[in-house]
């Protein structure tokens, strides 16, 4: 990349290139943004946010456009957001969040709304509020709250519409209960907790239409345990743990239907190691490593079922990588 950054988000838009956006490092909450053509391979700039801002949400919108919601940097919260438009490379403000947050989750709802739920608000507090965004309106409407105050989570959109909330951190630490958000009454349901409380993990909907969260931060440490939520009984089932604990890694579902888990932080450091869940077999094997460690990076899957890998913390700085399934 023209230059390094973790904590960022990245974005594959309509017409195939990746936007990455925010970030920083450990001195510095970035603005800037910059475009990946995957055909050439190579990164360009566009126009800079508004605000600098990391442990943001960026979703695709319906209409090709991005929406950046909250983040901030060095315990500050944004409750601002901004929309990219790719035909100029320019970003506009947009309605801002009811409240500001940071580590927060973000779904893009089946009929084009925006939710945003959890997260750290101002003064670092941990919130339980949800809320909506209308790209129609530009505008954000306050909807149920969750049971539980939560950041670092997981948010997922199961087939149903339903939104699945998993784990993260609360006010006494990591967290094993979940939950579920219905649109169409705006309430959440809590539903069977996990078998393992965990932050900093990843949740991947599979195509039977399992959700897989590996990973994370645990009670007892850096977790290699993973499992499984049926949405059709609502309850958790533990699979086969992964070779290495991790947790801040990133997880990437492949076109034949298997889940790429790379980097992480590891027990020691940033990890470059990468496994490959295998959903018909429950089990984790090996696959090639990545150059180099880096954790708090993001992984795009691209048009030609590559995945690019960027940034990072710990080593990753402005370097970016493919893993290619074929090879």
């Amino acid at each position: 990349m023209i230059g390094p950054r973790g904590g960022h988000t990245a974005t594959l838009l309509s017409d195939g290139q990746v936007l990455v956006a925010g970030g920083g490092t450990s001195s510095t909450v970035l603005a800037s943004a910059e475009l990946y053509n995957s055909a050439s391979g190579s990164w360009a700039t566009t126009g800079n946010m508004i605000e600098a801002r990391t442990l943001h949400t960026a979703m695709l919108l319906p209409d090709g456009r991005v929406l950046v919601a909250g983040g901030g940097g060095f315990r500050v919260s944004l409750a601002s957001s901004e929309v990219y438009e790719p035909s100029t490379g320019s970003w506009t403000a947009t309605g801002g969040m009811i409240e500001a947050r940071r580590g927060h989750s973000a779904t893009l709802l089946d009929d084009g709304r925006v939710l945003v739920a959890g997260g750290y608000g101002t003064s670092s507090h941990i919130l339980a509020s949800a809320e909506l965004y209308d790209p129609s309106s530009g505008l954000w409407t306050a909807t149920g709250a969750m049971a539980q105050a939560r950041s670092d989570h997981t948010e997922t959109l199961l087939p149903d519409g339903r939104v699945l909330v998993a784990g993260g951190s609360g006010s006494g630490g990591q967290l094993a209960s979940a939950e579920l958000f219905d649109p169409e009454t705006g309430t959440w349901t809590t539903t069977e907790a996990m078998t393992e409380a965990r932050e900093f993990h990843t949740a991947t909907m599979l195509t039977d239409g399992l959700v897989l969260v590996a990973g994370g931060n645990g009670g007892s440490g850096k977790l290699t345990s993973a499992e499984l939520f049926d949405p059709s009984t609502n309850s958790w089932t533990a699979t086969d743990g992964m070779f290495e604990a991790r947790f801040r890694h990133t997880a990437t579902l492949l076109p034949d239907g298997s889940v790429l888990v790379a980097g992480g932080t590891g027990r020691n450091a940033a990890l470059a190691s990468a496994e490959l869940y295998d959903p018909s077999s429950g089990t984790w094997t090996n696959t090639g490593s990545m150059a180099t460690g880096r954790e708090q990076c993001a992984a795009t899957l691209l048009p030609d079922g590559r995945v690019l890998v960027a940034g990072g913390n710990s080593g990753g700085g402005s370097s970016a990588e493919l893993y290619d399934p074929g090879l």
